[in-house]
């Protein structure tokens, strides 16, 4: 039914156009084959648009388009034609419409490699018998799975019909089942609409365990027993997180346990959070990432940055939010070793781009670019420590009113950076005379850096850390140094300090003490290996192997790949690890990682 439809920000990663035809309802109908590494079926599309809208442009990159009908599935054929190939955004696929047109169907199926689809052999899994498949939609890789809208600023709500082999389970960012279908058909719903960065899917051998009344984890039955003991905090989270900011409004919060493969920390799609097993050491250490992806169902899921070039607004909220439900739980100093341990990437991020670079800038200028590329520290730390320097100015009563506020009246829509600034000046900067000079808004906005009023950031238990640091490099056995009580934390705070440069002999006696090399805690590995590949500490080396050849985390994958490089013959032993390694790894990985070894 035409209608009028509300502005939306520009979008220079999609070639819809939502302000004249716009999705509001998907009825999806997908068949998974292994074999052939396909989705196959078609996408029903609930149309709001403008009277004189004649066309829908969706985005679309790698599918086969079979046909497109006005209606259900059992429509009218109508034309349609498919634009140039961009490298970045794909193919614009425009379809005729007709007056009374308010549906449109797509028929169409994926490719192979399709880069949002992970297709593992059961080789590649925990329990090693059965295959899997995982998503991965963020930023603009939907697109590659479904006939899209493909910009945060499009919302839809949607309902999905997908058959899978009867011996596995499938799962979506909507409803989810708890048992197997013995006739592998699911059905799912989202009522809530989401952007199409959020639309998940999820099918292998897995199984459910409850941890509280609207919290549970799903991975494969060998890990689950493991993960539901690292995640027994989970409740009391999103209690915390409730306390803070308002009401969970997306009735359950479950996680996912992906293989290794999967190439971030985790992903906060809606009601099912996907998460790396690279947190799972054991001792509930590096559970942040969950707080962190939790906070996403407010910041990012409820209110979303309208572009990729407004990504801080997503990610500096979330890492304040995130820090403020670990304050909440384990207290000032937890919280305190985060800030510090976030800053120090900060500058690192900062030292790598370049501190006078626009990329440094929290709202960016991605046209043109893969927006994968404003995945840095800067949208997550920067943004963090705007907040936190507003906090120091106006207090956490004050703040905390705003953020709740922000939220509550904007719940289920886009935000974009200059509406984001004009909001904050209204209900907050313009209601104290010379509080906007003294934040420096506009230099955190569109400056490079750190402004100088940003405060210092510091922890009590980190001091402690340095001291140790000093003691040992001046001669205090490692016995002496004071480390049984040390969290993940402190023990990467303990490597970061460590000069660049150490001896072979050094190194086997930090090991020997501490069991770097043997660690399970990925965090830590990877901030021990490189210092082994400059020392040429060989006794690393099946350590290093194993790492880049099950783990495919990116965050881990690039240093890593780096510091091989900078060996004697780096660039020979990173291809060979790399040409190993490589199917492991998901093309959010492999973008990055075949320029950096040289084969993009």
């Amino acid at each position: 039914m035409p209608t009028s439809l509300p502005s939306l920000m520009p979008d220079p990663h999609s070639s819809a156009r939502p302000a004249e035809a716009r999705v509001r309802h998907l009825l999806l109908d997908l068949t998974v084959d292994f074999a052939s590494r396909t989705l196959a079926g078609h996408a029903t599309w609930q149309l709001d648009r403008e009277a004189d809208a004649m066309e829908l442009l969706l985005d679309s990159r790698g599918l086969l388009i079979e046909a497109v009908l006005l209606g259900g599935a059992e429509g009218t054929p109508t034309s349609f034609d498919l634009g140039p190939d961009d490298p970045v955004l794909g193919q614009a696929l425009r379809i005729d419409l007709r007056l009374e047109t308010d549906t449109v169907t797509i028929r169409y199926r994926t490719a192979p490699d399709a880069a949002a689809l992970q297709w593992l052999t059961p080789e590649q899994t925990a329990e090693r018998v059965h295959p899997f498949l995982f998503t991965q939609s963020q930023a603009i890789l939907a697109r590659t799975w479904l006939p899209c809208q493909d910009s945060p600023g499009v919302r839809f709500t949607y309902e999905a019909r997908i058959r899978v082999p009867a011996e596995l389970l499938a799962l979506m960012s909507a409803t989810n089942p708890q048992t197997r279908n013995a006739l592998g058909k699911y059905h799912f719903s989202m009522t809530q609409p989401i952007p199409a960065y959020l639309m998940a899917l999820a099918v292998g051998d897995l199984g459910f365990a409850p941890v509280s009344g609207r919290t549970g984890v799903y991975a494969e039955p060998v890990t689950l027993p493991g993960a539901v003991s690292e995640f027994v905090d989970l409740e009391k989270m999103v209690a915390a997180a409730e306390e803070l900011y308002g009401p969970y409004r997306w009735e359950r919060y479950d996680l996912l346990v992906l293989p290794p493969s999967f190439p971030f920390g985790g992903m906060e799609n809606p009601r099912l959070t996907f998460v790396t097993p690279t947190i799972l050491t054991g001792d509930r250490s590096l559970t942040s990432l969950i707080a962190h992806e939790l906070a996403h169902s407010w910041s990012g899921n409820l209110v979303t940055n309208a572009t990729w070039n407004d990504f801080w607004l997503n990610e500096g909220f979330t890492v304040y939010f995130e820090r403020r439900i670990m304050e909440k739980l384990y207290g000032r100093s937890y919280s305190d070793m985060l800030q510090v341990l976030g800053h120090s990437d900060l500058l690192a991020t900062i030292d790598e781009i370049g501190p006078t670079s626009p990329d440094t800038h929290l709202h960016l200028n991605l046209a043109g670019r893969d927006p994968d590329e404003g995945l840095t520290d800067i949208a997550y730390e920067k943004g963090d420590y705007l907040l936190l320097t507003l906090e120091h100015l106006v207090g956490r009563a004050r703040l905390d009113t705003f953020i709740k506020e922000y939220f509550t009246r904007h719940s289920f829509q886009s935000m974009d950076t200059a509406s984001f600034v004009s909001y904050l000046r209204r209900e907050l900067l313009d209601q104290e005379p010379g509080l906007e000079e003294r934040l420096q808004l506009d230099a955190w906005i569109n400056g490079p850096g750190i402004p100088a009023v940003a405060p210092p950031v510091s922890s009590e238990r980190f001091a402690a850390v340095e001291e140790a640091l000093a003691k040992w490099q001046h001669g205090t056995p490692t016995a002496d140094l004071g480390t049984a009580d040390w969290s993940s934390h402190e023990w990467l705070h303990f490597l970061h300090g460590l000069p660049k440069q150490l001896t072979v002999e050094q190194l086997a006696e930090l090991d020997r003490a501490f069991g770097f090399t043997g660690s399970h805690n990925a965090e830590l590995l990877a901030a021990w290996l490189p210092l082994t590949l400059a020392a040429d500490y060989h006794a690393a080396d099946d350590s290093l192997h194993q790492f880049l050849t099950r783990v495919g985390r990116r965050k881990f994958l690039v240093p890593l790949y780096k510091a091989v490089l900078t060996t004697p013959n780096g660039l020979a032993r990173a291809r060979v690890l790399y040409a190993e390694a490589r199917p492991n790894y998901h093309a959010v990985a492999t973008s990055t990682l075949d320029t950096l070894v040289g084969l993009g």
